[in-house]
């Protein structure tokens, strides 16, 4: 599994006029299976996604960069892998 720190690297102006495009982005994501969790940190300064295991670091690094945030440059990402050792028997298919 993944956590994804986005950390926003422009004013929260320039972050809100993409956020329907970086919304539409997870949406997609969170539909195919990938995401399982996101949502931005509090004080919003950037976001967290939850990703699932079963592909490597490369390849969702690669996918992160047609997030329309880091598409135009407002936030950098930050890929974080592990390996759940307690897990919810719930979230069992994630990992």
């Amino acid at each position: 599994m993944f956590i994804v720190t986005i950390t926003y690297t422009q004013p929260i102006e320039a972050i809100e006029a993409r956020t329907v495009e970086h919304r539409a982005w997870l949406d997609q994501h969170v539909a195919s299976g990938l995401i399982i969790a996101a949502g931005p940190m509090v004080p919003r300064t950037g976001g967290i996604l939850v990703v699932r295991g079963g592909g490597t670091k490369q390849e969702l690094e690669t996918l992160l960069k047609d997030d329309p945030f880091q598409v135009h440059g407002l936030a950098d990402y930050t890929v974080t892998e592990f390996k759940a050792g307690k897990l919810n028997p719930a979230l069992a298919e994630f990992a």
